[in-house]
């Protein structure tokens, strides 16, 4: 069972920057896929960006598409995800999410293990 640990959160002024990690304790991890969501007071959970398990392909939510990156380093059983352009509306917690298995999935349900989230706050 992988263990994921997300951290990089913080607060920022609209127009900065952020990049988030997400470490996991699998040695395997090149074996899961990635996702990224975002959850904001009073309001569902929100698919942000995926990355499947070899890196060679990525998907976003359209609210973040052109300012949010995705990426991981499977050798060192990491995720990323660079948050530029930040906006008030992007402030919420973020978590990570894996689980084994090919393709990119932007569902919750499809995601085995989470993280507890990182707190991002973009004030105007």
């Amino acid at each position: 069972q992988v263990q994921l640990v997300e951290s990089g959160g913080g607060s920022v002024q609209a127009g900065g920057s952020l990049r988030l990690s997400c470490a996991a304790s699998e040695r395997a991890f090149s074996t899961y896929r990635i996702g990224w969501f975002r959850q904001a007071p009073g309001k569902e959970r929100e698919f942000v960006a995926a990355i499947n398990r070899s890196n060679t392909a990525t998907k976003y939510g359209d609210s973040v598409k052109g300012r949010f990156t995705v990426s991981r380093d499977n050798a060192k059983g990491a995720a990323y995800l660079q948050m530029n352009s930040l906006k008030p509306e992007d402030t919420a917690v973020y978590f990570c999410a894996a689980t084994v298995g090919g393709g990119l999935s932007y569902s919750s349900p499809t995601y085995n293990y989470w993280g507890q989230g990182t707190q991002v706050t973009v004030s105007s």
